[in-house]
């Protein structure tokens, strides 16, 4: 059955009441990001040798775990060494020295892996070592052409984009993380960090906790608890964020009315009234944001947005084949 989408629109002043309790839960561990399905790999494969990405583009540290493959695999070893590699130079890897590191090969099979790569402009090399490569950006830009929620989503945007002359977002579940997958600046001069492409904390972002509404309690707990990990060596000032209590107080209410906000949680002087989006099946796939700075954000425009910011995400739904569910006829006594 598909769940309905909410309408009514939960005060400001209601979103940021801190309750005298909230349900906890033990804080379950952010998943590694693999260069290969682990559960697919071969019962002969050898132990796995995790590997910690420096100098990501968010800050974070996330592991990346290449699995030694059998001999009778070298294919399968080589494209997943060179998967290995694009990933160690997205989080900021440079030298064939730090590249052997990483994969535990050596030196001469990481130059031929690297060099190929480079012929085939999936890296590039440059001055101090080597970036990734055009040919990313051409398969990139094709991958965001073939998803229809981009395509679907984009008139809607740029609505909405039209009506609030603010910065609009759409993005998508990736983990624990929300994965900007499209953006409209806004036209009032001001610019934010957000980009497509970028990640962020689930929890901390207004059009995460948008993708979080249908979850249980406990799985909100564990999303915040997973923020608070990913994001403990960022300096907020000042700091908005939420402690367990009031973020749970404030899903809460979120949930009943169909909407969330981000009340300067990921970046300050930032706020944003995000809505979800959802499939045929009634499932969240998405979610959309309007944000901007604090003086073009009062709580009482924020209130004033929700409806706006539902009715395209609404619109969004439908078109991805989501209908509201109708009410119940009403038996009549005879």
């Amino acid at each position: 059955m598909n769940k309905a989408m909410p309408t009514h629109a939960v005060s400001a002043a209601e979103a940021v009441q801190t309750p005298n309790s909230a349900p906890g839960s033990a804080p379950r561990q952010t998943p590694a990001v693999t260069a290969s399905a682990a559960a697919s790999a071969p019962s002969a494969a050898r132990a796995s040798r995790p590997v910690t990405r420096p100098g990501a583009a968010d800050g974070l540290g996330l592991p990346v775990t290449l699995l030694e493959i059998t001999p009778q695999q070298a294919g399968t070893q080589t494209l997943l060494r060179g998967l290995a590699i694009l990933e160690a130079a997205a989080a900021g890897v440079r030298d064939l020295r730090s590249f052997g590191a990483a994969l535990g090969t050596t030196r001469s099979t990481t130059h031929r892996l690297v060099s190929s790569l480079v012929q085939a402009r999936y890296l590039r090399q440059v001055q101090g070592g080597y970036l990734l490569g055009p040919k990313l950006i051409e398969l990139g830009t094709i991958a965001l052409e073939q998803m229809p929620l981009t395509a679907v989503a984009r008139p809607h945007l740029e609505s909405l984009a039209e009506q609030t002359l603010d910065t609009i977002h759409l993005g998508v579940r990736d983990g624990d993380d929300v994965l900007y997958i499209d953006k409209i600046p806004g036209t009032r001069g001001l610019e934010m960090r957000s980009r497509v492409g970028h990640r962020m904390p689930l929890a901390s972002t207004g059009i995460g906790k948008a993708m979080m509404l249908d979850l249980a309690p406990d799985a909100w707990q564990s999303l915040f608890d997973a923020s608070r990990r990913a994001l403990a060596g960022v300096s907020f000032k000042p700091d908005n964020r939420p402690d367990a209590p009031t973020f749970m107080q404030r899903m809460t209410n979120y949930a009943a009315g169909g909407y969330t906000f981000d009340l300067e949680e990921n970046e300050a002087a930032i706020r944003c009234v995000a809505a979800p989006v959802r499939d045929a099946s009634g499932a969240i796939v998405a979610a959309l944001s309007v944000a901007s700075t604090i003086p073009y954000m009062p709580l009482e425009r924020m209130d004033e947005l929700i409806p706006v910011v539902q009715r395209e995400a609404r619109a969004i739904s439908e078109e991805l084949g989501w209908r509201a569910p109708q009410p119940a006829a009403r038996r009549i006594k005879r």
